[in-house]
């Protein structure tokens, strides 16, 4: 079966979601939950994501992950390798909890970033475990609402300045608009089954989604193989003015699928000046 094909850019905005093998349980007690957290909060700092919600429910969970760096896979294999690594060792037991890849869809962070936010918050009221979304222990709604601690792995502050300036009439406002989203229905701007955005976003990704129904099934080192080269992209044998090297670095991460590090070892620039340097040439929204 060919793999979902993965959109991957720096500042990209994905719901992710993992569901237990045969549904069954991912975490037996609280302790897993919090080891899971931990884990999620190790590859938030090491691969640079930014946390904006989360809800650990029974045989699955939510993660809403914005990717500076443009590099959701590589911290997806972190986060579920290393938590089923730890559910064996801890529970004696062998083999994948998960069930098949992770799910992750590509957001339109200022149509529907908000509105995801609340959607994952209040699975548990869905679910009828609880009556409140403030019930609920494993989810980023409490600490978001003001009512907890804000565990490492979580980042607030951009869902609170969407509702004001002073932080506690932001966390009540917030906590009004997550009530009042009970029965909002989100999917209906689901494109593609993985592009969830207004029709300028989800076009801007239509070619590309196109393109892909022709190579999915071709290994990555045989879809590459025809790539332009580096030594193509950027000759070391030409003068570059700082503009068109930057434009250079931009291509070969955006177009042609180069990563920091290959680039970072060929060029000799450490590769979180490259990293800064992409971001800073790459419009907001993926409009690439």
């Amino acid at each position: 079966m060919a793999r979902p094909l993965r959109i991957e850019y720096p500042g990209a905005i994905y719901h992710v979601t993992t569901r237990g093998n045969a549904r069954q349980s991912i975490y037996q007690d609280d302790k897993d939950r919090q080891r899971f957290l931990e884990i999620l909060y190790n590859v938030v700092i090491r691969f640079n994501w930014i946390c904006h919600a989360y809800c650990l429910m029974t045989n699955h969970y939510h993660l809403l992950i914005e990717t500076v760096d443009g590099n959701l896979s590589a911290g997806m294999r972190q986060v579920n390798g290393i938590y089923t690594q730890y559910i064996n060792r801890r529970h004696h037991s062998t083999g994948h909890i998960f069930q098949g890849r992770y799910k992750a869809i590509l957001v339109d962070k200022e149509a529907y970033l908000l509105e995801l936010c609340r959607y994952i918050v209040l699975n548990p009221v869905r679910a009828r475990m609880v009556k409140e979304p403030g019930d609920y222990y494993w989810s980023s709604y409490r600490a978001t609402a003001g009512q907890g601690r804000v565990v490492n792995c979580l980042s607030i502050d951009w869902i609170l300045s969407q509702f004001g300036d002073i932080r506690k009439r932001a966390q009540k406002a917030y906590t009004e608009f997550v009530k009042a989203g009970t029965g909002v229905d989100i999917w209906k701007g689901l494109q593609y089954q993985c592009l969830l955005g207004d029709r300028v976003f989800c076009e801007s990704f239509v070619a590309r989604l196109k393109d892909s129904k022709e190579v999915k099934e071709i290994p990555r080192v045989q879809r590459l193989a025809a790539r332009v080269r580096l030594d193509q992209l950027l000759p070391r044998d030409i003068q570059w003015s700082r503009k068109k090297r930057n434009e250079a670095f931009r291509q070969a991460v955006i177009e042609w699928g180069y990563t920091y590090t290959e680039i970072s070892r060929y060029t000799g620039l450490h590769y979180t000046t490259i990293s800064r340097i992409v971001r800073s040439l790459t419009p907001a929204k993926g409009k690439m």
